[in-house]
């Protein structure tokens, strides 16, 4: 969105038009939507803005729920924002150190400072985007909020909480690329600068070089519903004592957490048991494999392969877990007659440590039978192996 749209938008006329087309989910959807609008004569900036924001509100859905519906978007901003559930989390950790004053410099389009000022939180939000700090205005409006445009080296606070989430692709609202950590606007050097000398919280992608992690802070990886979403560096008070590494799980609305003072030493290697257990992103993100093989009284499958297996009937919500039917080699012929034989024709394939691409795997395979199993082709010491099995 440029700022002439963005400009055109932010009228009675504007806002009162987007309430009136709702939402907009099809790209067949979006083209009737503006031939419609453009027909009744409104410009094209106009209507560029609300079919836009219209379609964006329906994918903002899955992140901020029933609010995205009176939300304002980029489509960088949305795909970069916190989810409010994650973010809610991150106002948590504020609330319980006692924070009662935040700056978010790098807001975006606000998320997580929603989630502060929801938590009545003092806050000041900064983000460099001119088009992209209206927005957060606009959004942050229902709340006592602080948003100004600029840049986060000129915006540091002299007291309270500081919550950064550093630029980490190409500037633009629509389609942007990955930089390197130097980068990043402001860098994450600078962005460690700050934390060594305020209470911070700093955003980054899960994948980030564990090398760059300064030894300092709480490293927390958070995963939600099954997807590895963030990692976020604790210093000050908003780090917990004796915690450097720590897993957070969200799925169906309950939190779970692995926590450590270091990385953990993995379990030993043994042979596949009764069960075989998937640790979450986020556990093997933070290294903390070890822990969750211990709670389940279990070891690794392979030294390079994230899995755990083991006989006790144990899980945890920091894996999913399955019972071991059968295992044969990897190959096509013993697969297919393992699944006649078991009158398997649902299969879901998970693969880890081979170079093979499930969906392709599958077409090869007979599937016609009536029951569902799960088929885990992966590596151990002695060889490549593909297990049936299922879900606990």
């Amino acid at each position: 969105m440029e700022m002439g749209e963005l400009t055109a938008l932010l009228t009675r006329e504007g806002l009162a038009l987007l309430d009136e087309v709702g939402p907009i989910e099809s790209s067949a959807d979006v083209a009737k939507a503006v031939s419609r609008l453009r027909a009744a004569g409104h410009s094209p900036e106009l209507v560029s803005a609300v079919v836009g924001q219209a379609h964006l509100r329906v994918k903002a859905h899955a992140k901020f729920g029933e609010f995205a519906a009176r939300m304002l978007f980029t489509r960088a901003g949305l795909e970069q924002a916190t989810r409010l559930h994650v973010a809610t989390l991150h106002a948590v950790r504020m609330r319980q150190a006692d924070i009662t004053t935040v700056t978010d410099l790098g807001c975006g389009i606000g998320g997580d400072s929603l989630a502060f000022a929801a938590a009545g939180l003092d806050v000041t939000a900064v983000d460099a985007d001119e088009v992209t700090a209206a927005i957060a205005a606009y959004n942050l409006a229902p709340f006592e909020a602080t948003v100004r445009q600029g840049l986060a080296e000129d915006a540091l606070p002299t007291e309270g909480a500081i919550w950064l989430d550093p630029a980490r692709r190409t500037a633009g609202h629509s389609e942007t690329r990955r930089t390197s950590a130097s980068d990043w606007s402001p860098s994450l050097d600078w962005c460690a600068g700050v934390a060594r000398t305020h209470p911070t919280g700093i955003k980054l992608g899960p994948g980030l070089d564990r090398d760059l992690i300064p030894d300092d802070v709480e490293a927390q990886w958070v995963s939600a519903d099954g997807s590895v979403v963030e990692l976020v560096l604790w210093s000050g008070v908003l780090a917990r004592p004796g915690i450097r590494r720590a897993a957070l799980v969200v799925r169906d609305g309950k939190t779970h957490e692995l926590t450590a003072a270091a990385d953990a030493e993995d379990e030993p290697v043994r042979e596949l048991g009764a069960f075989l257990h998937e640790p979450d992103g986020a556990v093997i993100r933070a290294r903390l494999i070890g822990e969750a093989g211990r709670m389940l009284e279990a070891g690794m499958l392979d030294e390079q392969i994230a899995y755990l297996t083991g006989d006790a009937a144990l899980t945890s919500p920091f894996v999913q877990s399955f019972r071991v039917r059968e295992t044969m080699p990897a190959h096509v012929k013993a697969i297919s007659a393992a699944l006649r034989a078991n009158d398997i024709g649902r299969l879901e394939i998970k693969k880890r440590g081979m170079d093979i691409d499930p969906a392709a795997f599958r077409k090869k395979l007979n599937l016609k039978g009536s029951k569902a199993a799960t088929l885990i082709l992966t590596r151990t010491p002695a060889g490549r192996v593909a297990i049936l099995a299922d879900r606990v």
